[in-house]
């Protein structure tokens, strides 16, 4: 287990040299270790820097991505985050990490990352996973998929902004790690953000754009949707 940490690990490193151009700005200065929102006296497009004076190792650190994810849900995974809400220090330096676990059969599922690349290291397992271009050009073609099987150190690139999901295909556990291009990379959970919005997207919008029957819809909208990290 060990040896497959960090296989990993060094996997991952190599992997967020490139990332450091590809999305959030470069810093200006050695670190901006981030201030807690909630004694941040003003708003910007990202975090407040903490005094240098005052900056510790502790805002450079984070434990426990040893531990696995509790994946009882009604989706069967668990996204363990790494981002500057958890690790200061990486606000400027555009990058971050996840853990994700996967019960047998377990899906992550469809979600845009706005703000990030993603690139998907699997430790344990098999996973099914893909994403989907975004509109082509020619309106004759469809949303092209691309899909593959992953097992124990396959790599997978989920491009920046579009739809992309991982299926446990497997009867055991699995677990996979994944660097992104942002230290902040949010997350939209494509059927809880239409399904499950507050207040609800009109139905009669809804009705339209899925081409279905309004008693689908409703049922859809009355379903409690699992929200992914």
């Amino acid at each position: 287990m060990k040896m497959a940490l960090g296989f990993v690990t060094a996997i991952l490193i190599a992997s967020f040299a490139p990332f450091a151009y590809a999305s959030d700005p470069s810093p200006l200065q050695n670190f901006c270790v981030a201030v807690n929102d909630s004694v941040a006296t003003v708003f910007v497009n990202g975090k407040i820097c903490k005094n240098p004076n005052m900056v510790v190792a502790d805002d450079f650190f984070f434990s426990g991505l040893n531990r696995p994810g509790n994946t009882s849900n009604p989706l069967g995974s668990r996204v363990t985050p790494v981002n500057v809400n958890q690790i200061p220090g990486l606000n400027t330096l555009g990058v971050s990490l996840v853990r994700v676990d996967y019960a047998p059969y377990g899906l992550n599922p469809p979600h845009t990352h706005p703000r990030a690349t993603e690139v998907l290291v699997v430790l344990q397992g098999t996973l099914y996973v893909g994403f989907v271009t975004s509109n082509p050009a020619d309106p004759n073609q469809k949303n092209k998929l691309f899909t593959k099987y992953l097992n124990p150190g396959d790599v997978f690139v989920f491009p920046e902004g579009l739809i992309h999901f991982q299926f446990n295909v497997g009867q055991k556990n699995a677990v996979a790690f994944a660097g992104l291009s942002s230290q902040n990379p949010g997350v939209i959970t494509i059927a809880n953000a239409v399904f499950g919005s507050d207040p609800p997207i009109n139905p009669a919008v809804l009705t339209k754009a899925f081409q279905v029957e309004k008693n689908v819809i409703d049922y859809l909208q009355a379903q409690f949707w699992w929200n992914i990290d």
